[in-house]
C-alpha cells in the first residue's frame, strides 16, 4: 500500500480512524441472526429440488410428519393461496415477460435448488433428519441451459406458458436519443473495425455469513430478523406479497456478514419463514448451509457480450455497438432485469464516443436466478470496453495508454454529458493515470517485456490497463422513474440531540461491512462540533429507522450520509434560534463554529450541548418554538456520482503450463473527498480481490442436467490472501459537485476496475503468440489452450 496524505485540518472528516464497529465484531460480540434464540423457537429446514426442470406429481410427507420433534411439514400447495409471487421491482419494458415465482414450488420446479417443502421441528437436527423422509415424485421436463440455444427457433421453453425464453429486449440508440450519431453508419464508414465476443461467466456472491432468518409472530407486530441489505424494502415487499399490513411488520437487519448485492433481495426463504411462523403462531428460525446458499441464493453476471467498435487510423473511436444476451435464470428476482441495463450507461466509460447503440435481451434458463452482484452491470460494461480499447491498440500497434488518452474526456471538459445521456460532474483521468504509471514503473516494465520476448522466455510478462469510471449512488428518483424502476433513489436520516449533549444518528442506510457507524460519527461530530465518541449511529431496524431505501450501489455515503448532513444542519438551525434567545441577540448575529454559538464580535457564547439541556427543560424558550432540536431529512440527489481511476496490472504467464502469477498491481482511484481513508482503503482492497477473482478463479459451472457442479467452497475457488499480491494503492481527489461533502462512491470501484486490468495483462503476455482473448476465469488450462491454439 502507498500511503496518501490526507488533510483534515484537525477535524474528524479525513482522519483514518479505526472503525467503532470492529472491537465488537472482531471479539465475537456480534448479533448474527443465527446467534439469536427466542422462547419456544422452532427450527425450519428446506427440501430443495435435485432437478433443474420437473413437474411435481406428488409429495408424500406422512412419514416426516410423524417423526420425533416435528411440528409441521409445509408444501407449496399448503400455502398456495397465501405466498403470492416473489416481487420483481424493475419492469424494464412494457411487454416484459415475468413468470409467477412462488416461494415454495407448487406444480413445477425450474432450477435445481428450488424450495419444494419445509419441515419445522424443535431442533435444527430434527428438521433436517425429517427432510430425508419426504418423498417427491418428479417428472422430468426439458432443461434449458445455454442462452444462445434458448433464443433459437424451436428451442425448449423454461416457461411454456410465456411462449418464449426471452423476457425483454431493451434498446438505446444515440441517434434516436439525439445524443450522438448512428453506430451502424460509423461502423460502415470506419477505417478500422474491431469485432469481439466476450463471455461474462456466472458468479456466486459467496458472502461470509450465509442467509439466516428468525420470525417472531407472537407480538402485536410480526418481527423478522434477517441477514439482509434491505430491511425497509423487505418490509414493504413482505406486505405487498403476503397481504399482511405493513404497519404490522417489523424488520431488523442485525449484524450482517457481507452482502455484495447477494442480500439485496426479497428471498423465498424470508417469505416462507414469515408465513410458516404466522401459521404456527411460534417463533421460527431458518439458517441456510453454504451449499444451500450456492444453489439457491441469486448469482451474478452471466452475459454474452458482442461488441463492434469503429475507429480511425489515429486511434480515435468513432462508434460503438453493443449486443448482449443476459441470463436471468429461471425467475426474475427483485432487480434482475435491470442489472444489465445499468451497464448500458457505462459502455462508453470515460471516452468521447460520438455514436453508440446498445441492445440487451434478457433470457430465461433453468438455473438459479441472477441479480445484483458487486457493481451490478457496471463491471460487465467496464470489462467489455476496456478489453476493446486494448484490442484497438493491438490492431493499430499503439500503446494501450496512448489509445485511451486520445479518447478520454479531459479534465477541463467537465461537466461532460456522455453519448448515453449521463452528465459526469467532475474528474481528472490524466492525473490518476499519471500517478498510476509512476507507481507502477510502466516504462521499465514495458522494456522488460520486450526483452523477455526477444529472449523467448518460457515465462512471459503481461501489462494490463483499466481506466474506468462508474455511476453510483443509485439516484435520482426521477431518473429511476424514467427507467421504470419500482422505487426512488432518495435516502432518509435523522439526528437527535439528547439532554446530556450526546447525539443519536438514525440512518435508513444499513451496513453489512461498510463502516457506517464510524463514518457517520465523523461527519456528525464535525457538523455539530461534538466528540466522535459522543455520537451513536442507529440503523437496520424499521421501528427505530422508520424510513429508508437501504444499502447497495455505493449509495450509502453519497445519498445516505447526505440525508444525515441535512438533518444535522436542521438541528443547527433550530439551535441557533434558541441560542439567540438565550444570549439576547438577533438570530442573524449568531455564528456557529466548533459546537459553539457566538454573538458576532463578542465573547458571548453557548455550546450546542448547553442548548440541548435547555431545550429539555423548556423553561425559557422563544415563543412558538417547540422544545426539540431533533430533526430529520430526506435527500434525493440531483445526479449520480462518478468515481474513476486507473488500474495497472503486471502478470507473469508460464507458456508451458498456462499458470498466471500476479506480479504487481497498482490502483489509483478518485473517490472525491475522503471521510475515512482507512475505510476507503479497505473497500478498495476488498473490491480488488473480488474483481481479480472473476478474472482468474471463480465460475459457477452447471453440468448438462442443470446441476451446479461448483456448489461448495471445495469446487468454487474463492481466492485467499496467498493467491493475491500486495496492492499498491493511491488516490487523486476531484470533489463531486453534486453533494455537500464532495464525496463519491467507493464500495464497488475495485471490483469494476480490476477484472479487465488482469485479463488485459494475461492476454498481453501471450498476444505475440497469436492470442486475442482468453475466456474468464483465466485458468492454467484455458491459458495453455489459448497459447496452443494461437501458435498453430
Amino acid at each position: 500500500m502507498t500511503a496518501t496524505a490526507d488533510s483534515h485540518a484537525g477535524g474528524e472528516v479525513g482522519q483514518a480512524r479505526l472503525r467503532k464497529e470492529d472491537a465488537r465484531l472482531i471479539a465475537g460480540r456480534t448479533r448474527w441472526t443465527d446467534n439469536m434464540s427466542l422462547p419456544g423457537m422452532m427450527h425450519m429446514a428446506i427440501l430443495r429440488s435435485p432437478l433443474a426442470h420437473a413437474r411435481i406429481n406428488r409429495i408424500d410427507a406422512s412419514e416426516a410428519r410423524s417423526m420425533s420433534g416435528v411440528e409441521a411439514v409445509v408444501t407449496g400447495a399448503d400455502v398456495a393461496d397465501d405466498q403470492g409471487s416473489l416481487p420483481c421491482a424493475w419492469p424494464i419494458t412494457e411487454d416484459m415477460k415475468s413468470p409467477n415465482a412462488p416461494s415454495l414450488a407448487v406444480d413445477e420446479v425450474n432450477f435445481a435448488g428450488e424450495a419444494v417443502a419445509v419441515v419445522v421441528a424443535r431442533s435444527a437436527a430434527e428438521a433436517h433428519d425429517a427432510l430425508e423422509a419426504i418423498d417427491v415424485d418428479y417428472e422430468d421436463l426439458p432443461v434449458v441451459l445455454d442462452m444462445s440455444s434458448a433464443m433459437t427457433e424451436g428451442s425448449d421453453l423454461v416457461h411454456p406458458d410465456l411462449g418464449t425464453n426471452a423476457s425483454a429486449t431493451w434498446v438505446f440508440d444515440s441517434a434516436e436519443a439525439g445524443t450522438g450519431g448512428s453506430a451502424d453508419e460509423a461502423l460502415a464508414g470506419a477505417e478500422v473495425t474491431i469485432h469481439r465476443t466476450f463471455r461474462q461467466q456466472r458468479l456466486i456472491p459467496a458472502f461470509m455469513e450465509p442467509r439466516s432468518i428468525l420470525v417472531d409472530p407472537t407480538g402485536e407486530q410480526t418481527t423478522m430478523w434477517s441477514a439482509t441489505q434491505v430491511p425497509h424494502i423487505l418490509r414493504l415487499m413482505l406486505a405487498m406479497t403476503t397481504g399482511v399490513d405493513e404497519h404490522k411488520i417489523r424488520v431488523i437487519a442485525p449484524d450482517v456478514g457481507g452482502g455484495f448485492g447477494g442480500k439485496l433481495q426479497v428471498t423465498p426463504e424470508e417469505v416462507i419463514t414469515f408465513l410458516v411462523a404466522r401459521k404456527l403462531g411460534k417463533p421460527v428460525k431458518y439458517t441456510e448451509s453454504r451449499s444451500e446458499s450456492f444453489t439457491s441464493a441469486h448469482h451474478g453476471r452471466d452475459q454474452i457480450q458482442k461488441l463492434s467498435l469503429a475507429a480511425d487510423r489515429n486511434g480515435t473511436v468513432t462508434g460503438l455497438k453493443v449486443e448482449l444476451l443476459a441470463d436471468m435464470g429461471a425467475y426474475l428476482r427483485l432487480v434482475t432485469p435491470g442489472v444489465p441495463i445499468l451497464g448500458a450507461f457505462m459502455f462508453n466509460a470515460i471516452y468521447k464516443i460520438p455514436a453508440y447503440h446498445f441492445s440487451c435481451t434478457n433470457v430465461f434458463t433453468n438455473k438459479v436466478p441472477t441479480d445484483a452482484y458487486r457493481g451490478a452491470g457496471r463491471p460487465e460494461a467496464t470489462f467489455a470496453i476496456e478489453r476493446m480499447m486494448d484490442e484497438l491498440a493491438a490492431e493499430l500497434g499503439m500503446d494501450p495508454l496512448e489509445v485511451r488518452e486520445r479518447n478520454w474526456i479531459k479534465h477541463d471538459e467537465f461537466p461532460y454529458t456522455t453519448v448515453s445521456t449521463l452528465t459526469y460532474d467532475s474528474g481528472n483521468y490524466e492525473a490518476a493515470t499519471a500517478r498510476a504509471r509512476e507507481l507502477f514503473g510502466y516504462d521499465a516494465l514495458r522494456a522488460e517485456q520486450a526483452e523477455r520476448r526477444r529472449r523467448g522466455d518460457t515465462v512471459q510478462l503481461g501489462i494490463g490497463v483499466s481506466t474506468f469510471t462508474e455511476m453510483c449512488g443509485l439516484a435520482p428518483s426521477r431518473v429511476l422513474g424514467a427507467l421504470s424502476y419500482g422505487a426512488g433513489g432518495w435516502e432518509h436520516g435523522a439526528v437527535r440531540m439528547l439532554p446530556t449533549g450526546k447525539v443519536e444518528v438514525i440512518t435508513g442506510s444499513s451496513p453489512h461491512g461498510q463502516g457506517h457507524e464510524t463514518a457517520w460519527s465523523q461527519i456528525v461530530a464535525d457538523r455539530l462540533g461534538v466528540g466522535f465518541d459522543d455520537v451513536e449511529v442507529l440503523h437496520g431496524d424499521t421501528q427505530s429507522s422508520h424510513k429508508g431505501l437501504d444499502t447497495y450501489g455505493s449509495r450509502s455515503l453519497t445519498v445516505g450520509a447526505m440525508a444525515v448532513v441535512q438533518a444535522a444542519d436542521k438541528v443547527i438551525a433550530k439551535a441557533r434560534k434558541i441560542a439567540a434567545h438565550m444570549m439576547e441577540c438577533a438570530e442573524g448575529d449568531v455564528e456557529f463554529s466548533g459546537g459553539r454559538f457566538t454573538v458576532r464580535g463578542t465573547d458571548t457564547s453557548t455550546s450546542i450541548q448547553e442548548i440541548a439541556l435547555a431545550v429539555f427543560a423548556a423553561h425559557d424558550l422563544p415563543d412558538g418554538v417547540e422544545p426539540s432540536l431533533d430533526s430529520e431529512a430526506t435527500f434525493d440527489p440531483e445526479n449520480f456520482s462518478f468515481p474513476h481511476g486507473t488500474h495497472l496490472c503486471a502478470t507473469e504467464v508460464d507458456t508451458e503450463t498456462g499458470r498466471v502469477r500476479l506480479r504487481s498491481y497498482v490502483a489509483v482511484d478518485d473517490v472525491g473527498n475522503v471521510v475515512n481513508p482507512m475505510i476507503v482503503e479497505g473497500q478498495v482492497q476488498g473490491g480488488l480481490a473480488q474483481g481479480i477473482a472473476q478474472a482468474l478463479f471463480e465460475e459457477a459451472v452447471y453440468d448438462e442436467t442443470g446441476t451446479l457442479t461448483s456448489g461448495t467452497l471445495a469446487d468454487y475457488l474463492v481466492p485467499s490472501a496467498a493467491d493475491l499480491p500486495s496492492f499498491t494503492t493511491d488516490r487523486t481527489e476531484t470533489p463531486s459537485t453534486t453533494n455537500a461533502l464532495g464525496v463519491k462512491g467507493v464500495g464497488e470501484a475495485g471490483t469494476i476496475a480490476s477484472t479487465p486490468a488482469v485479463v488485459n495483462s494475461v492476454v498481453d503476455a501471450v498476444r505475440h503468440m497469436g492470442v486475442r482473448d482468453i475466456e474468464m476465469p483465466c485458468t492454467p488450462m484455458r491459458v495453455w489452450r489459448a497459447i496452443h491454439g494461437g501458435a498453430q
